[in-house]
């Protein structure tokens, strides 16, 4: 029987050992393009970390704290003492700080992350309490993104996606009230069905792709009364 070249058994060895450096280099380049991209920040921006907490976010951290001292995470003293920072806490960033240690970063009450969302081979999503810049870098080549702005905080009225789509996918979770529009080479369509308060949100959708496509995803229409 004959053995199979050197080259050949090298490559079955190391069979999907390429795909994580394939990532990671595709990530970077995205990352790369992105700033290259990106305008110059207003100074007078506050950073996600530097907003101003509401008592709906304290209650989320305070219910994390608790049950972490029902599971035996946290004692009775350093429940006190988080609960304590908490109620005089007056940004997210103090908020947040509060829980790092309890969950992992996926399960966060609140997610400050306001890096560009890249899924090269593979599937990344930004959802729950998170603090929606003015513009988001999307990057999807041969994988999908997906952001939920459901439970999101928005920082301005008018959100901006630059997505670059190359086989890959863009999906969009909307509350009611939230309008998303597509442009792409000076063409506008409006992806969002439901009708919206004149002067409301909007998220403009601007595409860069080949083969790619952005779906938007609404909660389900109201019934009228009769």
């Amino acid at each position: 029987m004959r053995r199979a070249p050197d080259i050949v058994r090298s490559v079955n060895e190391r069979a999907g050992s390429w795909l994580p450096k394939l990532q990671e280099v595709g990530e970077r380049l995205a990352e790369e393009w992105v700033s290259a991209r990106r305008p110059p920040v207003a100074g007078d921006a506050p950073q996600p970390h530097e907003l101003r907490a509401s008592d709906a976010d304290r209650e989320r951290i305070a219910q994390v704290l608790q049950d972490a001292h029902a599971d035996g995470r946290l004692s009775l003293e350093e429940l006190e003492e988080r609960l304590g920072v908490l109620y005089s806490s007056r940004t997210l960033g103090e908020l947040a700080a509060l829980t790092s240690d309890l969950l992992p970063a996926e399960e966060q009450p609140l997610n400050l992350d306001d890096r560009p969302v890249s899924a090269i081979f593979k599937k990344e999503q930004r959802g729950g309490r998170w603090v929606v810049p003015a513009e988001v870098a999307v990057t999807a080549m041969f994988g999908t993104t997906k952001l939920d702005f459901r439970d999101a905080i928005l920082q301005n009225r008018r959100i901006i996606i630059n997505a670059t789509l190359v086989f890959g996918g863009l999906e969009i979770h909307v509350p009611e009230g939230l309008e998303v529009i597509r442009i792409a080479k000076d063409k506008t369509v409006r992806l969002t069905k439901q009708p919206t308060e004149p002067g409301g949100p909007v998220v403009e959708v601007h595409t860069t792709n080949f083969a790619g496509e952005v779906k938007v995803k609404e909660p389900p229409r109201r019934k009228r009364r009769r």
